[in-house]
């Protein structure tokens, strides 16, 4: 196996679909448990799978977009779960091109290193000689059962809990980067789908951060590492790995179902299902669901890295585009996991299949706000030459 040194020849995605077998055998445990097995992190860390985004100044593999969405969506072919940990953890570790390169050897050094954060929340971190006292409460660690390192995104606010400005008048936030074993985590995750993420709440009081220990997600003065994938918004590749998962739990759910078309009947029929008309004619339509909104998909990803790449802004035009090839692939993805989950009948609803839990998680995944039909109207603004409203493309 190439060492994580030869970045250049390390192929991700032949790495993840090497995985997929002990995935596949470890679902139900990984539900269960509600974390990714023991022994599926063992293997995860042996092909340095968390170690993709991180930069190669510090003996990552800083791999490219496309591969990061082809890496996660051949996990999530063998469990949405495991790959959600992936994609959050990697997402994760983009915050390790905005901090020192001894603090990253500190967190991201051990071979089992993992970092999980949640969405911002109304923690506070008050400035004080050397760093912060921050004290708050987050959602949504995804991967924190199996974490290292916990991150906390949380305001910047003096002693009387007065949200602080910087000098560009916007509200200061910082991510607060510290040890798992400082916080106390909350069991929490009781949820329909991705229960193997162990999405807990975690919280810390008045517990002290060093400056060098804290960031935030694209913050230009941070910034150490000059490679264009750093240029890419925090939110921009969470959404290219996301879309690369949905699209992945899909293909999976298709293929299933034609394997069960080739032996089961329904509704009084004598013939099976793959001899149907209806049948035939609806694979082919979702066939062409996913196969064309994931050719959009990667058409827009890489366009997009060509213009990091060439040192110029990508324009609104392409982040808009890319926008929209990941909200429609995520959403393509559900629809096609729904037409199986009807066409399987009573296979569908019994855990000893596989069509259940998938169609949970993909529902569970879509719940998540890159794939939100309200990202199509920035998108569609920019498309009626107008400029974009908030900060989704």
């Amino acid at each position: 196996m190439d060492t994580i040194s030869d970045t250049n020849k390390i192929d991700w995605v032949a790495r993840a679909r090497s995985l997929q077998d002990l995935i596949i055998a470890s679902a139900n445990e990984t539900e269960a448990q509600g974390k990714v097995t023991s022994e599926v992190m063992e293997a995860l860390h042996d092909v340095e799978l968390f170690r993709m985004a991180l930069p190669r100044s510090i003996g990552g593999g800083e791999a490219e977009p496309l591969t990061l969405m082809k890496t996660i969506e051949a996990i999530a072919e063998a469990d949405a779960s495991t790959a959600w940990c992936v994609g959050q953890g990697t997402g994760c570790t983009w915050g390790s091109g905005y901090i020192s390169h001894e603090v990253c050897n500190d967190i991201f050094g051990p071979r089992d290193a993992v970092l999980a954060w949640g969405p911002p929340a109304k923690a506070t971190a008050v400035p004080v000689d050397g760093g912060y006292r921050v004290t708050g409460e987050w959602r949504f660690g995804s991967g924190s059962r199996n974490a290292t390192w916990l991150g906390g995104h949380s305001r910047v606010c003096d002693e009387g809990g007065n949200h602080l400005k910087g000098d560009d008048g916007k509200p200061l936030m910082r991510t607060m980067l510290f040890p798992k074993t400082s916080a106390e985590m909350i069991d929490v995750w009781q949820v329909m789908g991705l229960k193997g993420t162990g999405s807990d709440n975690y919280k810390v009081t008045d517990l002290f951060i060093p400056e060098e220990y804290t960031t935030w997600r694209d913050s230009q003065p941070d910034r150490v590492e000059n490679g264009p994938l750093y240029n890419i918004p925090l939110l921009t590749s969470y959404g290219i790995m996301f879309s690369g998962l949905t699209l992945g739990v899909a293909r999976t759910m298709l293929e299933d179902f034609k394997k069960l078309a080739e032996t089961k009947t329904g509704g009084g029929m004598k013939t099976v299902l793959r001899e149907n008309a209806v049948i035939q004619s609806q694979v082919a339509i979702n066939e062409a669901k996913l196969c064309s909104s994931r050719a959009f998909l990667i058409e827009m990803i890489e366009e997009y890295w060509a213009a990091q790449c060439s040192g110029e802004p990508p324009s609104f035009d392409v982040r808009a585009r890319l926008r929209l090839a990941i909200t429609y692939s995520m959403n393509q993805a559900q629809e096609a996991a729904n037409f199986v989950f009807q066409a399987c009948g009573t296979n569908a609803i019994f855990e000893v299949n596989p069509f259940e839990r998938r169609f949970r998680d993909i529902h569970t995944v879509l719940a998540q706000g890159q794939s939100h039909v309200s990202n199509y109207e920035p998108v569609g603004e920019v498309l009626m030459g107008l400029p974009p409203s908030g900060h989704r493309v």
